[in-house]
């Protein structure tokens, strides 16, 4: 979704720094759960998504900012938004699992 709201609006896709680190910061979410899964112990992985979740947060911040400059519509922040609160919790509810 953040790479389709780059691609979608020029003003966010001509704000380089902006847009590398929003997409940066949604990748790294992905990036996280997969390097935690191919580690050896569940503390382990448990480490990783808590850096995907804190990668969750950080997008939404950006949401935030990306709102304020007028990259974003508010629908289109409102669906980003749902869905990385989405990935937060599911996330959370797999590391209480975990431990």
């Amino acid at each position: 979704m953040v790479y389709q709201a780059a691609k979608e609006n020029g003003a966010l896709g001509k704000d380089y720094r902006f847009r590398d680190q929003i997409t940066a910061a949604a990748v790294s979410v992905m990036s996280n759960i997969a390097e935690g899964f191919c580690r050896r112990t569940n503390k382990e992985f448990v480490q990783f998504l808590f850096v995907a979740k804190g990668s969750c947060a950080e997008v939404q911040s950006l949401l935030y900012a990306g709102l304020d400059q007028n990259y974003l519509s508010q629908e289109k922040f409102d669906a980003i938004y749902r869905r990385t609160d989405l990935i937060a919790r599911l996330l959370s509810r797999l590391i209480t699992y975990l431990l």
